[in-house]
């Protein structure tokens, strides 16, 4: 009889549990490099069947369409094709335990019914208004493009021309300050910078905020043509000298300055804040070790991860048809990367997928594809090229080094490199260099960089 009961109730359990509402709203966070950030989940149910949105409250972004929903025996997955991303997650005491997964990438990612409030972080050099220089809301077209960017212009309140500098953000969709993990280091560099004499023209990328476009579709190149547009504008403006506009490019944005700076006569100078002198593909495999070693992986997963890593890079960049490139892709991770590379939540088939549209982007072929060395030597103005001593993401001596030996190899001569103790890609004071430290320090931007960039801007426009 008891056993006839135990069994009865496990029975009722899951019948139970299978048929909880999960209609409405639910709260979760993601910890991307150390910062918060909220999803919130609607569910309702249509002629029997779920429908669902998501939101992204502190990315701005409401109503996401979820492609596809199901749950079923206590498991809840949704898929949303149009960012390449979904999740899996399993309900208990009223709450869904689970994987974010994202371009071939996953996180932890939990939702429960309350609300998640948002965290303040300490953000203590970011400078308060009212502002002692004048500040100016701008657009100016690409027409190449055939879309207007729209950013911020400071201006010093002395009687001007005021010289300039454009500051150019690093991968990824940035808004004109260009802020990740809660930090906004291109609004305090142009505070700085304006505090000191300098204008700043910083902007939102094509497909971003307030500028037109598409970003999604956008390579290295293209993004190069947005600043080409922005030092024209300024040549348009009585209020800028126009002998002495400049470039300050971040991480991929130190790519695109020596581009633009190649084929302008107006760009007078450069400064490139961690960015890069070595081919993209080598690029990304030296990141993946750096980043990886410093998580503590080591040994053969590590070398057996980087060696199919070259294997994609190696078939994109010897292909010549892109149709037969994503089927040489799709065999090739199928036969080469093992199952406990796979995320348990995803099918072989979501996996391969997942993959090939990650290394398939327009950005992604063009920058394992693309050579700083073929650029750098056509570059004739002076350069500054900075970098911290425990950035992962570029890691500083290689890239120094080959920056300053493609400016040579063209016969420039105008070239100061300098390697920063201590400060990892968004030159933080770091204990580890890792990514995910970024949001939980406090500072946004060495003061010493920043000292340092604007002593040397200051003997440029003597």
């Amino acid at each position: 009889m008891f056993r006839i009961l135990l069994i009865t109730a496990l029975l009722l359990k899951v019948a139970f549990m299978s048929a909880q509402d999960i209609t409405g709203q639910w709260h979760g966070a993601l910890d991307v490099q150390g910062s918060q950030l909220r999803l919130v989940l609607h569910v309702k149910q249509v002629d029997g069947a779920y429908k669902a949105r998501l939101d992204s409250p502190d990315q701005g972004a409401k109503g996401m369409p979820i492609s596809s929903i199901t749950f079923e025996n206590n498991v809840l997955k949704f898929s949303l094709s149009n960012i390449n991303a979904s999740y899996n997650g399993t309900f208990s005491s009223n709450s869904f335990t689970g994987t974010w997964s994202q371009g071939g990438g996953s996180l932890a990612l939990n939702f429960k019914r309350e609300v998640i409030e948002k965290k303040v972080a300490k953000r203590p050099q970011e400078p308060v208004k009212p502002y002692p220089y004048l500040e100016e809301e701008v657009l100016f077209e690409n027409s190449e493009a055939g879309i207007k960017l729209a950013g911020t212009l400071t201006l010093p309140k002395t009687a001007g021309p005021h010289p300039v500098v454009i500051l150019i953000s690093g991968s990824g969709p940035q808004d004109r300050n260009e802020e990740l993990a809660e930090h906004k280091p291109f609004l305090v560099i142009a505070d700085h910078l304006t505090r000191n004499g300098i204008a700043v023209l910083r902007y939102d990328d094509r497909g971003v905020a307030k500028s037109e476009g598409n970003f999604g579709t956008a390579t290295t190149k293209d993004l190069a043509t947005d600043a080409s547009s922005a030092v024209a504008y300024l040549t348009t403006r009585s209020d800028i000298d126009q002998r002495h506009i400049g470039l300050m490019g971040h991480s991929e944005g130190g790519i695109i300055a020596p581009i633009v700076a190649a084929e302008s006569k107006d760009v007078a100078f450069i400064v490139l804040l961690a960015g890069t002198g070595i081919p993209g593909d080598e690029l990304l495999l030296m990141q993946s070790e750096a980043i990886s070693s410093a998580q503590g992986v080591s040994g053969p997963m590590l070398e057996r991860s980087l060696e199919i890593n070259a294997g994609v890079f190696k078939l994109i960049k010897e292909a010549t048809d892109e149709t037969e490139l994503e089927a040489e892709l799709s065999k090739y991770i199928l036969a080469e990367v093992p199952a406990s590379f796979r995320p348990a939540n995803m099918t072989e088939e979501e996996f391969v997928k997942s993959q090939t549209s990650t290394v398939l982007a327009p950005w992604m072929q063009y920058f394992i594809k693309y050579n700083p060395a073929e650029v750098l030597p056509q570059v004739n103005c002076p350069v500054l090229a900075v970098n911290g001593d425990k950035d992962l993401q570029v890691p500083s001596k290689v890239n120094l080094e080959a920056i300053k030996a493609g400016l040579a190899k063209g016969g420039n001569t105008q070239v100061k490199t300098i390697e920063f103790p201590g400060l990892n890609h968004l030159f933080q004071k770091t204990e580890t260099g890792l990514p995910g430290e970024y949001g939980k320090l406090e500072e946004t931007f060495s003061i010493e960089v920043l000292k340092e960039v604007t002593h040397w801007l200051k003997e440029q426009i003597k």
